[in-house]
């Protein structure tokens, strides 16, 4: 029989619980709830586009065609639920890992605008400014190409969480020679400090063969190209 005692002893503390086996077990569910979220909120989206046009057709009456004002809030309407669709794949795309992808290139620089739209409320919650310098069409080869999101995320967080509100971070994408360069700067002196972030970009960057540099302000990513 176990004692109270020893029992006590095997409960996780207040603090216990930030572990990051505790964490995983969290994000564990994360794929199933995204798919849950995909579904259930794309069904109304899609019902909401066919009454649309049903409303659209009622609207053009025998004239043929939709009164001009009203036309103007149709289109709205349009674009609102294909930007909110839009938005469900993004985060589906850069917040779940599905497993190990093709090897292959990836669209760096597509990929990177996506990143930023997908955190465009964070960087605007704490005020920052972000400069985009991303050279168009530059391709990066990838062992596993699902992982580019993976490191994007990863890297804009890092920047976010270091800069001062009201501060400045900038996200360059270009071509040197044979490599395709990801470089973030967040503007901040400290000096870089253990994380887990920091170590699982390093370990993932060792596994994938991609040239990983951070210190202070600068991070800076280094895969190699087509």
């Amino acid at each position: 029989m176990v004692s109270s005692s020893a029992f006590a002893s095997s409960v996780p503390s207040v603090q216990d619980v930030s572990d990051p086996v505790v964490g995983a077990a969290r994000y564990d569910a994360v794929p199933a709830l995204m798919d849950s979220l995909l579904h259930d909120v794309r069904n109304p989206l899609n019902a909401l586009a066919i009454h649309l046009e049903v409303l659209s057709e009622k609207l053009k009456g025998e004239s043929g065609q939709v009164p001009a004002t009203q036309e103007k809030n149709l289109k709205a309407m349009r674009e609102q639920i294909q930007r909110v669709d839009g938005l469900l794949k993004l985060f589906s795309d850069f917040i779940v890992f599905r497993g190990a992808g093709p090897s292959g290139d990836a669209p760096l620089s597509d990929a990177t605008g996506k990143a930023l739209d997908v955190l465009g409320h964070e960087s605007r919650r704490r005020r920052l400014q972000v400069q985009r310098a991303i050279e168009p069409d530059v391709q990066a080869r990838l062992e596993d190409t699902t992982e580019l999101g993976f490191f994007l995320v990863q890297v804009l967080m890092r920047a976010f969480n270091r800069a001062d509100p009201g501060g400045t971070v900038v996200v360059a994408v270009r071509a040197e020679g044979a490599r395709a360069v990801l470089e973030v700067q967040d503007g901040s002196p400290a000096p870089e400090q253990a994380s887990d972030t920091v170590a699982a970009l390093t370990l993932r960057a060792a596994q994938l063969g991609i040239e990983f540099d951070i210190r202070a302000g600068s991070c800076r990513l280094v895969f190699p190209r087509a």
